[in-house]
């Protein structure tokens, strides 16, 4: 059966159909040139070879796997073979120099037969001939017809028969695949496995040196192969599943057909596959035979194994009545389907399949296919009236008690990938009155997952395996009769679309990766054979790559470092270049380029324990379990794993540690990713990188530095993947905000009329976010405010992000209501209507609706700030520049005794209400051995106690939950008396955000002892949500007073930073309040109307609980939630400036808030991975990491990671202005080597000589580390390496960590952006670097040209 398959929208093949009709044309004349150019080469060299040696017969000679007879022998043996089955299987084209093209067949059940046979058959005998006597030979054959197991026998016992030594090697393109099958020969044979047979993959190697049958990976043989340059470690070599046109496979071919031609000739070599093109194939192997190029012989095994009956979505419409469809929400009834839902279902599946072919999609169905709902009903309604076919086949049409009585046949469901296999396992699972063994097949099952597949199923239960393309291919299970059957047994295939778009639109091959995929791995393992040039090599593929792809995969190549960048520009050879040790390390890994450059540069850092993680993790995908419909529980697991780093790859290495630690409970999603983290610390063991634990027992800032520096590294492996985040326009949003805190609110849109009605149901829509305090109703929109711990930082809540994730995800936001018509015309006759312009504030704290105005005005901080300056006691620190106190002023005094002594007054009663978060209360607390109840918040409850914060005095404590008692509504109504502060103008430093949370554990104990146990002196800047932004004085002397900002900036802790536009604003108010009267009166007078007003909602809430509206009879669906400070993302490289950025959804920062609006400095977000839609106007962004909010640190990391860089210096020439980034240009020509990628930065703050000087001094101590030659990396011992490591990570907290923060500037854009070479030559100085037994040539990173500023 021929298999199909599609080109992805986002693939190179794809991307170069955008090119003109006529630069195609020219293009593709230029590919045909050097194609031509290359294999005329080639046969020029094969012919000063092959003349000596024909590449059929061997010479005989002392080597012991010559065995094989002549040339004639073998032509004699087809002509035999093909008599004795009375077929015509030697064509000779007519009119045609071309050789003969021979063909022997057999029959697919001739070639299955038992190995106790005494006697060899004949087709055994013929295949076996056929092999002995050819360099290379096509078996092309059905799937199950027994080639990957049976064929390799023949050869192994035709061998031991005849006491010839041989060592066959046997590819399967799957792990699974390999490891199956050399255990399914060992269990037919009674052969130990690892005797002679065994297998390998990846380095898990079960064989011994007494294995002759070895089956293993197509990357483990290329391996191998690169790593020898010859294949005469094997006799015999059967490459499987040719058809699959894998970059791997592909190459391995080329590479095999090099070395037959050269210093492999004896060696024979079998292709295998059910869905070839023998054609292309043999004539790729062709051979030299008397002058002539003879093609490679092909071996057919005729017909399938057993009978197929194909279906296809039409075929669906006359299926008979099914039983009802009950594993999805909705309920489904399968009869004969009908025409419209058969279209919508082809509709559906077409709009996936065919892409671009001419329908017009939505940009977001091209970029994300998925499987529909009404296909998985399709699915589950046929797997269901398989019983009605079985019963029918069997002529039983009865039920024996509760069991089936006839043999059900397992069903083998094909899937895209994980996502899609456990939804169906959901789906199939829930149904267990059907009585099935749902089995998930895949690359990463465990073994005994993979054997649960092949074991037959409970007498009366049908299996059900749902896998990837694995088992199309790579398995063969014995008892499928329903999806890829045949090959054991009578079958049946459904494919749910119809048969014109498989016939039509699907193409009968696929596309080879070469011509559509990343071509890195292909050119490092060329360069490593040290063959020539790549394009050289590769014009001899079976279906050689553009030259364009060729050219610039080796300029990405240099871009990642794996290929040297000369230190002279006019050296530069775009076709080809020097391997640096990177590129010999990334040549030996399994994984991507970035993410092999992410492993060496986290072995340079210190963090290669960490890195190794990362990379095995984003190897494999889907580490994080996300669940079907709890999408939202998946992201609040993985920010919880990523704690504050905002950094997906951290909460990786973190979700992995757990794991670790708790490995008996399984919760890690892919155990694959462990074996990975195994496979890749041995591999860069025998490049002398070693993980191993290296904390110092003394630094306790350790863990911050590391993380940091682990978020550098990320940086360096995924440069240029850097992007940042436009501004978010102040103003605007604090005016869509109504005066709300952006930190802990989210507005929601389209409420309906008298919307505080059903402020429980809004309530209990956000409770999975978290604990809503109160809900604002302006109209048609809707405030919601989450509670926030008031001993905790200020930053943008959890809640927030997750009710904004809400949104993202499309999660439905539907209240039940009454129409307004309903309401006005049952209530007060209509008095209520008044309330629909009324602005309502529903306080769940205090358990009050009431109605609110909007106001910017000064009257509510009056009450706050009496004075501009207050004298105040701290009672609890929350983070440098964040505590609470209290006013110690006389007045404030006598507030406070006035309420201990109402307190003391009362009869105290338990709560009534179970203690929870943000539950107020009143609360003991023991000042020496007088123990008084005070007001209280709740923070939190655990066990038998609960933290609670006192909320006259802004202290907290751990109480007993017996010990608290319910307050009086009273008490609950009087203004809470502690204060909350924030020093203005102030930012964490550099060094403080490197070393700390978000403060440095020395700028904590710092400020602690700065303003712990004393009173204090403030005076008001502003207020902003009731939080007083203050400078703040500590007394020096008698009438000396010094401020503490300037303490922490001086001692390099902290920054002077910018207020916000609110805190702006509420400076000015508050200096007009206190200019124009000496005395604030704290008067507040209600007015009549809000007296009305809030007679009428109590009405109304009153007629709606209890009833009287009856029952809510329509539905609204609210829009958003929303946050006014989200951020857009932009990419920093030139191609993709003006593209739209998107982040995947499960991706931590895909809900990104400005938590500091005021703050200008660009904020840098690193991807590890990228795609680019068809169209080049949209890119989405994957696995990425925030890194802090440092000042100039986009600029830094660009120079500090970029092959080459150009500084920017102002008209005076006395300062540098900024960096273009990139590859450099071409001397000759003028252009940039590698535009799309090149990055124009202007500087925000001022950088010095001395900057650049300390970049190069670090690139240069990363070149110690990962550098060829005698004094390499390979060569130094561990204490030396660990010095290096060491001295490489003091450089960069160096370079990061200054003491004086660097100057701000405002930025300055060049007269000439991306472009190269603007720079008087005069004034470039060139960096010398000790070449120190390195290459010099094949350094990672060059040292950057010094620009000569004037003084």
């Amino acid at each position: 059966m021929a298999s199909k398959a599609l080109s992805p929208p986002g693939s190179r093949a794809a991307s170069r159909g955008l090119s003109t009709e006529k630069g195609s044309l020219s293009q593709k004349s230029g590919e045909l040139e050097y194609i031509n150019k290359y294999r005329q080469l080639e046969a020029q060299e094969f012919d000063m070879h092959g003349s000596d040696h024909p590449a059929r017969g061997p010479v005989p000679g002392p080597t012991p796997s010559v065995y094989s007879p002549s040339v004639e022998p073998a032509s004699a043996c087809v002509r035999q073979a093909l008599s004795r089955g009375g077929r015509q299987g030697v064509r000779v084209a007519a009119a045609s120099a071309r050789p003969p093209w021979a063909v022997l067949r057999c029959s697919a059940s001739a070639l299955l037969f038992s190995h106790v046979a005494a006697a060899q058959s004949s087709s055994e005998a013929a295949v076996i001939s056929l092999i002995e006597s050819n360099s290379v030979v096509i078996i092309h054959g059905a799937t199950g017809s027994g080639k990957s197991t049976q064929l390799p026998q023949y050869v192994l016992d035709h061998c031991l028969q005849r006491g010839a030594y041989c060592h066959i090697a046997v590819t399967q393109p799957r792990k699974i695949g390999a490891s199956s099958m050399a255990r399914w020969i060992s269990r037919e044979r009674a052969w130990t496995l690892g005797g002679l047979v065994g297998y390998q993959v990846g380095l898990e190697k079960v064989a011994t040196e007494d294995t002759r049958l070895i089956y293993m990976t197509t990357g483990v043989l290329l391996q191998k192969v690169v790593s020898a340059k010859s294949l005469v470690a094997f006799t015999h070599i059967f490459i499987d599943e040719v058809h699959e046109r894998t970059e791997e496979m592909d190459f391995l071919l080329l590479v095999v057909r090099k070395l037959l031609r050269t210093n492999s000739r004896f060696v024979k070599v079998v292709l295998m596959s059910a869905t070839i093109d023998c054609r292309e194939f043999a004539d790729y192997f062709a051979a030299p035979v008397r002058n002539r190029m003879s093609p490679a012989y092909v071996f057919e095994v005729a017909g399938q194994p057993h009978a197929i009956e194909e279906f296809y979505l039409g075929d669906l419409e006359h299926v008979p009545p099914s039983r009802t469809f009950g594993a999805t929400d909705s309920v489904f009834k399968v009869g004969s389907l009908p025409d419209t839902w058969l279209r919508r279902l082809d509709s559906a599946h077409l709009d996936l399949a065919l892409g671009q072919g001419g329908c017009s999609l939505s940009p977001h169905v091209l970029e994300e296919p998925v499987i529909t709902k009404d296909m998985y009903e399709v699915a589950v309604s046929l797997i269901q009236m398989f019983d009605d076919m079985d019963m029918k086949e069997s002529g039983n049409k009865a039920w024996a008690g509760a069991q089936l009585a006839w043999e059900r046949g397992s069903v083998l469901v094909f899937l895209p990938g994980l996502s899609e296999i456990n939804y169906m396992h959901e789906l199939l699972t829930n149904m267990i009155q059907k009585r099935l063994q749902v089995y998930p097949l895949h690359s990463s099952v465990t073994l005994e997952e993979q054997n649960n597949v092949f074991l037959s199923p409970v007498p009366g239960y049908r299996k059900i395996i749902l896998s990837t393309n694995i088992a199309e291919s790579s398995v063969t299970v014995p008892d499928v009769k329903y999806g890829r059957a045949g090959r054991v047994s009578k079958g049946y295939c459904y494919r749910l679309i119809h048969r014109d778009f498989w016939d039509n639109a699907i193409p009968d091959h696929v596309i080879p990766e070469m011509l559509r995929c990343p071509l890195g791995s292909t050119i490092l393992k060329v360069k490593l054979l040290d063959m020539g040039e790549p394009r050289a090599l590769l014009a001899t593929a079976l279906s050689p790559p553009s030259l364009g792809d060729i050219e610039r995969t080796i300029l990405l190549l240099k871009e990642v470092g794996a290929l040297a960048v000369s230190g002279q520009r006019e050296d530069e050879n775009p076709h080809d270049g020097e391997l640096t040790f990177l590129g010999r390390v990334l040549a030996q890994l399994p994984v991507n380029e970035q993410l092999g450059k992410l492993i060496v540069l986290g072995h340079v850092f210190g963090c290669l324990d960490e890195c190794l993680i990362i990379a095995a993790a984003l190897s494999l995908k889907n580490f994080f379990a996300m669940p079907f419909r709890q999408h939202l529980d998946g992201y609040r697991n993985k920010v919880y794993f990523s704690g504050n780093s905002k950094s997906d790859c951290i909460a990786l290495v973190e979700a992995f540690k757990t794991w670790q630690s708790c490995r008996q409970r399984g919760e890690l999603r892919h155990p694959k990713v462990a074996e990975l983290y195994e496979e890749l610390k041995s591999r860069i063991s025998q490049f002398n990188m070693n993980a191993g634990s290296r904390r110092p027992a003394v630094d306790q800032e350790y863990t911050h530095k590391q993380r940091f520096i682990l978020q550098v590294v990320l940086a360096g492996a995924f440069y240029p993947n850097y992007f940042t985040f436009g501004q978010p326009d102040e103003e605007m949003a604090v005016r869509e905000l109504a005066g709300k805190d952006p930190k802990t609110t989210i507005v929601l849109k389209h409420t309906p009329p008298y919307g505080f009605l059903y402020h429980k149901q809004l309530q209990s829509l956000f409770r999975q976010c978290g604990q809503v305090k109160s809900i604002v109703f302006d109209g048609t929109k809707a405030f919601v405010e989450f509670s926030r711990n008031p001993t905790e930082r200020f930053k943008v809540l959890p809640a927030v992000y997750m009710a904004v994730k809400m949104a993202q995800l499309k999660v439905a936001l539907e209240l039940s209501v009454h129409s307004a018509e309903e309401i006005e015309g049952r209530v007060q006759g209509g008095a209520v209507s008044r309330l629909r312009s009324t602005r309502v504030n529903v306080d769940f704290q205090k358990q009050t609706v009431d109605p609110v105005q909007v106001s910017f005005s000064t009257t509510g901080r009056s009450r706050l700030v009496p004075d501009l300056f207050l004298t105040v006691d701290v009672t609890e620190v929350v983070e440098v520049g964040h505590f609470w106190g209290y006013r110690i002023d006389e007045k404030n005094a006598v507030i406070l005794k006035k309420l201990m002594a109402e307190i003391k007054r009362l009869k105290l009663a338990p709560l009534a209400v179970h203690p929870h978060p943000d539950l107020v209360c009143l609360a003991p607390f023991a000042d020496s051995d007088e123990r008084s109840y005070f007001r209280a918040q709740i923070l939190y409850v655990s066990g038998s106690s609960a933290e609670v914060f006192f909320v006259d005095y802004g202290n907290k404590s751990h109480v007993d939950l017996d010990l608290l008692m319910e307050i009086p509504g009273q008490l609950l109504a009087l203004p809470f008396q502690a204060l909350e502060f924030k020093i203005c103008r102030l930012r964490p430093s550099a060094r403080s955000l490197v070393c700390g949370e978000h403060w440095s554990g020395e700028a904590s104990r710092r400020f602690a002892a700065l303003v712990s146990g004393r009173a204090l002196l403030v005076k008001v800047f502003s207020v902003v949500h009731s939080v007083l932004h203050v400078d703040l004085y500590l007394s020096s002397g008698l009438q000396d007073f010094v401020n503490i900002r300037d303490v922490l900036i001086e001692e390099g802790h902290a920054e002077l930073a910018e207020e916000c536009y609110e805190s702006r604003q509420s400076h000015e108010a508050l200096k007009g309040l206190f200019s124009k009267s000496e005395h604030v009166t704290d008067m507040c007078v209600q007015s009549p109307t809000k007296d009305s007003e809030k007679h009428l909602i109590r009405v109304l809430l009153d007629s709606f609980s209890s009833n009287k509206l009856g029952p809510p009879n329509h539905k609204a669906v609210l829009h958003g939630p929303f946050n006014p400070y989200e951020l857009k993302c932009h990419s920093l490289t030139r191609i993709s400036k003006f593209r739209r950025v998107w982040i995947e959804k499960e991706s931590i920062n895909s809900v990104a808030i400005s938590d500091s609006p005021e703050d200008l400095h660009q904020r840098v977000l690193v991807a590890a991975s990228l795609s680019v839609n068809a169209t080049g106007s949209t890119m989405l962004l994957r696995e990425t990491s925030l890194l802090p909010h440092i000042p100039g640190l986009p600029a830094l990391l660009s120079m500090l990671f970029a092959p080459v860089m150009e500084l920017r210096v102002d008209q005076e020439g006395k300062s540098y202005t900024g960096v273009l980034c990139g590859l450099g240009w071409n001397p000759t020509t003028g252009a940039p080597i590698l535009p799309e990628h090149d990055m124009e930065l202007a500087f925000d703050v001022q950088f010095s000589v001395e900057d650049v000087v300390e970049i190069n001094i670090l690139r240069a101590a990363i070149n110690k580390l990962v550098c060829d030659g005698p004094n390499g990396a390979r060569h130094l011992g561990p204490e030396r390496v660990a010095q290096l490591q060491d001295s490489v990570r003091q450089k960069l907290l160096g370079l990061f960590c200054q003491l004086k923060p660097r100057a701000r500037t405002v930025p300055k854009w060049p007269d000439k952006p991306y472009e190269w070479n603007q720079v008087d030559p005069k004034l470039v100085m060139e960096q010398a670097e000790r070449e120190g037994g390195c290459g010099k040539s094949t350094f990672l990173y060059q040292l950057h040209r010094l620009i000569v500023l004037s003084s």
